[in-house]
């Protein structure tokens, strides 16, 4: 943890460093989410990492640390009517800024997880890995985790049948065995947050089924 402590401060030098990471680009329901967090120097929080190599467990305990901890923490969203109109990408770009302008201060430097979000007036620097590597993007990663899971888990209760609190929307298989009636998928009952084109291209393309 100190050597990602000690990346933000060679790239940031005494200013405000945000991280920023994102979750549910390759779903096929829920949104994209992104998490922007500014962590202070001390007190550290201990244990940060790729979201993706945390328990449940260990996010959850580490979500109301950092949230606890930090200096600023935004969450933007973007839902499937978002992803349909102007595509994932361009979906996960619009959650970043939404993410960015709920923070209430003025970060010096964003790093971000190997991207770069265009129409942002702050210096950027893309991270390979930035979730192993940054604390503040690890941090980001286990905010924008936890925040989704979450609200899959509320659609769950809410559409059962579909396994949303376990696959957390990214099962295609799960999703199609809800609705298939004689090879086909009626894609008109399936939620509406699930991403239609997305979802009836992907398992049309992987499964070989009619989507009506």
């Amino acid at each position: 943890v100190e050597g990602m402590y000690s990346l933000m401060r060679e790239l940031g030098g005494e200013g405000i460093v945000l991280g920023l990471d994102e979750v549910g680009r390759g779903s096929v329901a829920g949104p994209v989410t992104v998490c922007a967090v500014a962590l202070p120097d001390d007190p550290k929080v201990w244990g940060v990492n790729d979201s993706k190599q945390l328990t449940p467990k260990k996010r959850e305990a580490l979500y109301d640390e950092i949230m606890a901890k930090a200096v600023a923490v935004g969450v933007g969203m973007a839902n499937e009517k978002v992803i349909d109109e102007i595509n994932v990408l361009n979906a996960d770009y619009e959650a970043m800024k939404q993410a960015i302008s709920k923070l209430q201060v003025k970060p010096q430097l964003l790093l971000n997880d190997a991207v770069n979000i265009p129409g942002v007036d702050i210096e950027q620097v893309g991270i390979i890995k930035g979730d192993t590597l940054s604390a503040s993007i690890a941090a980001a990663s286990i905010i924008a985790k936890v925040t989704r899971d979450r609200l899959m888990v509320e659609y769950d209760s809410l559409y059962p049948g579909y396994g949303f609190a376990k696959n957390m929307g990214y099962s295609i298989r799960m999703l199609a065995k809800s609705e298939l009636k004689d090879g086909k998928i009626n894609i008109s009952v399936i939620p509406s947050f699930v991403n239609d084109e997305f979802f009836a291209k992907t398992f049309n393309e992987t499964n070989a089924v009619k989507v009506w």
